[in-house]
């Protein structure tokens, strides 16, 4: 996945065939049918004001369940996802300054790739899905939430291109970027629950 983060940026630095086919496809999803006014709510799904209230919201909640049932550490999870969702500017705004490229028509400066936006909504919300999973009955209201998420992250990313905020494959790179970083909580949030945890003090 890192392999094709580096080849999605390569090619949105420099100018060749792929960069040049994906704004062609960006312009064209931009004169797309979609009402501006819907675009933009789901383009806004991706502010930070909104994506991270949300993920506070779901890092208490948890926290309050894992305290509540005597879990050891109940704070490491929500802490290891806030981590997670700082790691998102942290990465983003040094590549979109050395990539240094140029927005849609009508869009000034340069700096979008990739999408800042769509990170923080995949990340926040990602991370708040992987923390709320283990306190859900059920296969099906998993499964739900699991594609409900896949979905949301899909909305936003396409709202971003149909209002002209971001090409395409700005899009696509920040969602493999997203994805590294929701892996990597993955796997400490299922370390931790395979560890035992510590005999109670005597």
């Amino acid at each position: 996945m890192a392999l094709l983060f580096a080849f999605l940026t390569w090619q949105a630095a420099v100018d060749s065939p792929l960069r040049r086919a994906d704004e062609r496809l960006g312009r064209a999803i931009a004169d797309g049918p979609l009402p501006d006014r819907v675009a933009e709510l789901l383009a806004d799904l991706g502010n930070v004001t909104v994506a991270v209230p949300v993920l506070v919201a779901v890092l208490a909640y948890v926290a309050w369940r894992a305290r509540r049932a005597g879990t050891s550490r109940w704070w490491l999870p929500s802490l290891a996802a806030l981590v997670t969702m700082a790691a998102v500017p942290v990465l983003v705004i040094p590549l979109k300054e050395a990539v240094g490229r140029t927005g849609p028509p009508g869009m000034a400066g340069d700096g979008y790739y990739p999408s800042g936006h769509t990170a923080t909504a995949a990340v926040a919300y990602g991370a708040a899905v992987l923390l709320l999973l283990p306190w859900l009955r059920g296969s099906y209201i998993r499964r739900e939430l699991t594609i409900g998420y896949l979905v949301l992250v899909a909305f936003v990313g396409f709202g971003l291109v149909r209002r002209g905020y971001h090409w395409p494959l700005d899009v696509v790179a920040s969602l493999v970027l997203s994805a590294m970083l929701l892996i990597a909580l993955t796997v400490f949030l299922n370390s931790r629950r395979r560890s035992p945890e510590p005999p109670p003090e005597s």
